[in-house]
């Protein structure tokens, strides 16, 4: 797309998980390479796009709620355009716009590349004849090519890892890091395989390349990304080998990658964990359910013995490593023994933190396709996370004051809540407020935890100089 005398502004909106954020930069590197200027709210933009989530209703309700008041804003401005992209968009494709026909594009993952290109074929006021653009995607009337009022880019393509292009990073000490885009697995719930298509994973020496470039600019911690991101493998390289080689990177102090597959937790994972200064002691663990027959029905992979063997090779390895991990209740069939169950699990596992969730069936999914008589009352299954919640909370609180007059390493990532309060986190990921001047975000400083309310700390720092960040 030409750039002309004032550039167009463009807003992105992203919702959900890390890779959709990192998605969210990257759509910004595109744009801002194809001639937008990016700007900070809805209010400025000429073109809005609002990057989604499918994994759960609730993610798209929200979506399709906030799709709608941009509409209100556009009818103060006809030609701004209003773009849905990312797994949302895979998922619904057309009838996307039958359901909000007042959105312009819906474009799916696997399409960020020829955004400039697709907001270029787009009249969202009107459909506008153009002799010269023989390449628009509505068909031709008496030799004329109409631009389209709407568009959908929806390939899915195994060969598109955006290599080549940058993304459009905020600012500050930490990043993300895709090393992997895609899903082989078939997890019965999981929508992800069929709006992200299968596993595609980046090459080892444009990763690195990429993490040199980020130290260039001041960052000291990478999270690598991926859906399965320890299932990464290509060429010689598999996921330990890389993960050793970017903690050995000139500049980076802290690693850390999400979200990993228990089945992929190696001995040769866990020994590079314990033994790479720069790889953080945490680990995300998805469980999912304590229940065997639960599991089999996800089609996990694994059994909860098996799963509680992985746990207790990395606490053996590393035994001040934070474990969190994601939790589903009131799946098709779950009985109240096997809800009961995944409880146990909680408690034996003792997760440091957890991220719970009622099933949501996602169309499309084998769960769907369940017996209807599987199908849990929607008030049961709310009580079963609010119980999930409350002993997740409690283990985490007990967990977290055990640890109140530990001092430990923080990373400085930006304001408090209150005036002269700076936030930060700990190598195991505990959040830690405390007093500090927010110019000190990206700087690295040591915090004595006094106090927490459960989930989170605050402290006193104990050495007024901060750290050197390399």
């Amino acid at each position: 797309m030409s750039t002309t005398a004032t550039k167009k502004r463009a807003y992105v909106e992203t919702y959900g998980c890390q890779m959709n954020i990192s998605d969210g930069e990257l759509m910004q590197g595109v744009l801002a390479d194809g001639g937008y200027r990016i700007v900070e709210t809805p209010e400025e933009a000429d073109v809005v796009l609002v990057n989604t989530c499918a994994i759960r209703e609730h993610a798209e309700k929200r979506v399709l709620g906030r799709v709608a008041q941009l509409n209100g804003l556009r009818r103060e401005r006809p030609d701004m355009v209003i773009g849905v992209t990312g797994c949302m968009a895979q998922r619904l494709g057309d009838k996307l716009l039958e359901d909000a026909p007042y959105i312009d594009l819906v474009m799916g993952p696997d399409g960020y590349r020829s955004l400039p290109d697709a907001l270029g074929r787009l009249r969202p006021d009107r459909d506008v004849d153009i002799a010269e653009d023989t390449e628009a995607s509505a068909g031709t009337t008496e030799g004329t090519t109409k631009r389209s009022r709407q568009l959908t880019v929806l390939d899915l393509n195994m060969g598109e890892n955006y290599e080549g292009l940058e993304q459009l990073r905020s600012e500050g000490p930490s990043a993300w890091i895709p090393i992997q885009r895609g899903c082989d697995h078939r997890c019965t719930y999981c929508i992800v395989p069929y709006v992200r298509g299968g596993e595609k994973n980046r090459a080892a020496n444009v990763i690195l390349d990429e993490v040199r470039g980020l130290v260039e600019r001041g960052v000291t911690e990478v999270t690598l990304l991926g859906q399965t991101v320890n299932s990464y493998e290509r060429d010689e390289w598999s996921f330990p080998r890389l993960l050793r080689a970017v903690g050995r990177v000139d500049g980076i102090r802290r690693v850390r990658f999400t979200s990993p597959h228990p089945n992929d937790v190696t001995p040769e994972l866990v020994e590079v964990m314990a033994t790479e200064p720069a790889v953080c002691e945490q680990l995300h663990l998805p469980a999912q359910s304590g229940s065997d027959r639960t599991l089999k029905r996800m089609l996990r992979r694994y059994t909860v013995e098996s799963f509680l063997e992985k746990v207790q090779m990395v606490r053996d390895a590393i035994p001040d490593i934070a474990l969190s991990t994601d939790i589903i209740v009131a799946f098709p069939g779950e009985t109240v023994p096997e809800f009961r169950a995944t409880l146990d699990l909680m408690r034996t596992a003792r997760f440091d933190d957890a991220f719970t969730y009622r099933f949501s069936p996602r169309d499309g999914t084998p769960a769907t396709r369940l017996p209807e008589g599987d199908f849990i009352d929607p008030e049961e299954g709310q009580a079963r996370l609010a119980e999930l919640i409350e002993v997740s909370r409690g283990i985490q609180a007990e967990i977290n004051r055990t640890e109140v007059g530990r001092v430990e390493e923080v990373l400085i990532e930006k304001a408090g809540r209150d005036p002269g309060q700076i936030l930060g986190r700990t190598r195991r990921n505990k959040v830690v407020v405390f007093d500090g001047d927010v110019d000190r975000v990206g700087g690295y400083t040591r915090v004595k935890l006094e106090h927490t309310t459960g989930a989170t700390f605050t402290g006193r720092e104990v050495a007024r100089k901060v750290m050197a960040t390399s």
